[in-house]
C-alpha cells in the first residue's frame, strides 16, 4: 500500500516477497497483534546504500553484525482483529521495516513504539516518524545512541569489534539527563536464548554442531514468530564465529527460492530455514534435519523436552515435536549446562540471566574449537625480520590441515574445554564447510593487510639516500610508482597503519623524486 521514504526503490519482485513474508501463511487462530521477521535475498542490481561511510561501520563492528551487502532483513508487526466494517470480518495489516542491519531488538522495539498509531492514523504518524528517524546519529560500533521517537528516547549501545566476547555490555552512563527518562535496551540485537532454545535444551550441543557444520536444516514452527526467533537464536549461537551459510527467519510457499530449496534432484543448500505451513513438512521431507517445535511458552517447570527421532517417523501434517535427524554428535553431551539450567528453573532464576549461562557455555565452546585454528594460522605468518623494505614482502604459508591436526596434540581444544569426544572428526567436516570457508579468507584477509602494514613501515625505517645512491633511473621510477601504488592501496582498503606512517612514505616519494632529472621529475608529478 505504502513506501516510506517515498524515494525508496525496491522491484516489484522485492515488493511481492515482502508482502507475502509479512503475513502469517498458516492459519493461527490468533487474534491480536505479532511480531516476527525475515529475511530477503536483493533482486535486481545493487542499489546504493544511503549512508557512505566507506565501509567504516563493517570494519568496526562484529562480524555477526555487519551490514548485509545483498540481504535485507524484514521486522514486522502484524495486526489481526475482528472488525465487521471489512469485507472478510477481519482487520489485517502489517507494517513492516526494511533494514541491511541485523538489529532485531532495536527494531522491533521501534515497531511496538510505531505500528499501533500507524494503524490509528495511517500516513500523517509514519511521515513524522520518518522525520525524525533522519535526525538519528548514523550507528557507530562502540557507541550509545540516543535515539528520539514519538516523545521516547530510545538508549542502545552499537557493539563494536574490539568488546570482550562475553563480556556484558558495558553499562550506559547518562551524560545528558534525559527527560523523560530514556527507554534502555540492554542490546541491540541479542534474543533471549533460554526462551527461544526452551523445547531442545537439552539438544543444544547437537544444534551448536550442526550450525558449525552449516548443515542444511528446517525449524518447523506454529507461528513466524517462533521460527523466526528460533532461527536466529540459532545462527548466533556461534558467536563470535560469522555463521557464513544462508538463512532464513520465516519462509513461506510464494518465495522465488522455493523451487530452489524443494527440489530433489541436488542436495539440500546450506541453509537454516523456518517455515510455518505444515504443507513443507511434505516438500522437504528429504532435507538431513528437521527441528519441529510447538508454541514457546515459558513454564516454571523444564518445558517438555522433545526427542531426536529417524527421519522415517516424519509423519505428514500430524508430526509431533521433534528432532528429525540421523545425525550421531561429534562430542559428548554437557550434562552440567543442563544441571545448572535446571537448578535455575527451581530457584525462579529470571530468564535473562539463564540466557546469560547459554550464551556463555555457548561461547565457550566456539572458542575451545576456535582458538587451536587461530594459534595454528597465526603461525603462518611470515617472521618480522623475513619483512625488508626493497623486497616484495614474504607470502602467508599455506594452511595444511594434517599439520593442524598434528598441532591439535599439544594445543588443542581440551587444553579449554572438558567436553570429551571425536574433536578431530569435528574438524575434519568443518573444513568442509562454508563457515570455514568464511572464517579463513577473513583471517587470511586480515593477516595479508598487516603484512602491507609492516612492509611499508618497514620502508619508513630504511635509508632511502643509501638505497638510491648505485640506481639506474628506471629502477628509481620503478620504485617511485610502486611506493604510490602502496599509498593508495593503504587509503583504500584502510591497512592498520599509523597516519604518520604514510605521510613519511608520501615525503619519501617526494624525495626521490625531487633527485631525479627535471624532465622525469615533470612526468612523475603529472
Amino acid at each position: 500500500q505504502l513506501v516510506y521514504p517515498h524515494d525508496f526503490r525496491l522491484t516489484e519482485k522485492e515488493k511481492t516477497s515482502i508482502c507475502y513474508l509479512s503475513f502469517p501463511d498458516s492459519y493461527s487462530g490468533g487474534l491480536g497483534d505479532t511480531q516476527f521477521s525475515f529475511r530477503l535475498r536483493q533482486a535486481g542490481a545493487s542499489r546504493p546504500s544511503p549512508f557512505q561511510d566507506d565501509g567504516r561501520y563493517n570494519r568496526e563492528a562484529p562480524l555477526t553484525l555487519q551490514r548485509e551487502a545483498s540481504h535485507y532483513f524484514g521486522y514486522v508487526y502484524f495486526r489481526q482483529v475482528k472488525d465487521s466494517s471489512m469485507r472478510r470480518g477481519y482487520f489485517q495489516k502489517s507494517l513492516v521495516l526494511v533494514s541491511r542491519l541485523p538489529y532485531v531488538n532495536l527494531f522491533q522495539c521501534l515497531l511496538q513504539l510505531i505500528a499501533p498509531e500507524y494503524f490509528d492514523k495511517l500516513e500523517p504518524c509514519l511521515e513524522a516518524v520518518c522525520n525524525e528517524i533522519d535526525q538519528w546519529p548514523p550507528p557507530v560500533p562502540g557507541q550509545t545512541l540516543n535515539l528520539p521517537v514519538m516523545g521516547v528516547v530510545i538508549q542502545v549501545r552499537i557493539p563494536s569489534r574490539v568488546d570482550k566476547p562475553g563480556s556484558s555490555p558495558v553499562k550506559q552512563c547518562n551524560q545528558e539527563n534525559l527527560l523523560p527518562a530514556p527507554l534502555v535496551l540492554p542490546s541491540v540485537h541479542e534474543l533471549d536464548l533460554f526462551r527461544c532454545f526452551q523445547p531442545v535444551l537439552i539438544h543444544i550441543q547437537m544444534l551448536w554442531e550442526l550450525m558449525l557444520l552449516g548443515e542444511p536444516m528446517v525449524v518447523m514452527a506454529p507461528s513466524p514468530s517462533v521460527s523466526s526467533e528460533l532461527v536466529l537464536a540459532l545462527t548466533s549461537c556461534l558467536a563470535p564465529l560469522r555463521y557464513c551459510c544462508d538463512f532464513r527467519p520465516y519462509f513461506t510457499i510464494h518465495d522465488s527460492e522455493f523451487k530452489e530449496y524443494t527440489t530433489r534432484t541436488q542436495a539440500p543448500p546450506n541453509i537454516v530455514v523456518g517455515v510455518t505451513n505444515p504443507f513443507f513438512i511434505k516438500t522437504l521431507q528429504h532435507w538431513p534435519h528437521i527441528l519441529r517445535v510447538g508454541e514457546l511458552r515459558m513454564a516454571g517447570d523444564l518445558p517438555k523436552q522433545v526427542k531426536v527421532k529417524k527421519l522415517a517417523k516424519l509423519k505428514t501434517l500430524d508430526t509431533k515435536p521433534g528432532i528429525y535427524t540421523s545425525y550421531k554428535t561429534f562430542l559428548h553431551k554437557d550434562k552440567t549446562l543442563i544441571k545448572r539450567l535446571l537448578k535455575g528453573i527451581q530457584r525462579k532464576r529470571p530468564s535473562e540471566v539463564q540466557s546469560a549461562l547459554l550464551r556463555r557455555h555457548l561461547l565457550e565452546l566456539t572458542q575451545s574449537f576456535i582458538i587451536p585454528l587461530e594459534h595454528y594460522m597465526a603461525s603462518l605468518m611470515p617472521l618480522q625480520r623475513a619483512i625488508t623494505p626493497w623486497k616484495n614482502p614474504p607470502q602467508i604459508r599455506p594452511f595444511c590441515q594434517e599439520d593442524f591436526m598434528k598441532s591439535l596434540e599439544h594445543a588443542g581444544p581440551q587444553l579449554t574445554c572438558v567436553l570429551k569426544g571425536d574433536w578431530l572428526g569435528l574438524y575434519r567436516r568443518f573444513f568442509k564447510s562454508p563457515n570455514f570457508d568464511g572464517w579463513f579468507r577473513q583471517r587470511h584477509r586480515e593477516m595479508s593487510q598487516k603484512l602491507e602494514a609492516l612492509h611499508l613501515e618497514a620502508i619508513c625505517e630504511a635509508d632511502i639516500v643509501a638505497w638510491m645512491k648505485d640506481k639506474s633511473e628506471v629502477e628509481i621510477v620503478d620504485l617511485v610508482l610502486k611506493l604510490r601504488e602502496k599509498l593508495v592501496r593503504a587509503r583504500c582498503q584502510h591497512l592498520p597503519v599509523k597516519e604518520e606512517t604514510l605521510q613519511r612514505v608520501a615525503l619519501y616519494i617526494d624525495t626521490i623524486i625531487g633527485s631525479l632529472p627535471e624532465d622525469l621529475q615533470a612526468v612523475l608529478h603529472h
